[in-house]
């Protein structure tokens, strides 16, 4: 019960400036020149999501980040691609946590320790205030998964720009 109190205060009075200080525009832009500079190099497609917090009914519900990141998957039509190899990297803030959901087409392909790895490092640099190192080698590492098994060039159907929730 302390636990889910402490999640809840974490998420309803996480200000909203928090989001722009830890990923200002030059941040955004960088990731998503980054998945653009990726993207040239195979047919996946990757999705960067950050919400800073759930509403309030959302964390009433006990909804985690794994549960939430699916929802925005779908919502977002990440799994809408022609080889079926969306990849999101969904981040929660309010809980410090990186989720990866990868669409059945690359999924088949890598084992889930080594999307769990992708977001355990990730995790790791935002702990250490380093949001664009975590952000820039997490789009780097599923990159380099997605040209391993889908190389070539796809056709861009999801955007390059960080979605903002």
């Amino acid at each position: 019960m302390v636990s889910r109190v402490r999640r809840a205060l974490r998420h309803l009075l996480l200000p909203p400036w928090r989001l722009r200080r830890v990923l200002p525009p030059a941040a955004l832009h960088a990731i998503e020149a980054a998945i653009a500079a990726s993207e040239s190099r195979h047919r996946g497609q990757i999705c960067v999501a950050v919400e800073s917090a759930l509403d309030p009914s959302a964390l009433w519900r006990g909804l985690g980040a794994r549960e939430r990141a699916l929802q925005v998957f779908a919502e977002l039509g990440v799994w809408d691609t022609e080889h079926n190899n969306g990849v999101l990297i969904y981040v929660l803030l309010a809980d410090r946590d990186v989720e990866i959901v990868a669409d059945r087409g690359i999924a088949a392909h890598v084992d889930p320790a080594r999307w769990e790895a992708i977001c355990a490092a990730m995790e790791r640099a935002f702990g250490a205030g380093d949001f664009d190192r975590g952000a820039l080698g997490a789009i780097a590492a599923v990159g380099a998964l997605l040209e391993s098994h889908y190389p070539g060039v796809g056709r861009n159907t999801l955007g390059d720009a960080p979605v903002i929730l």
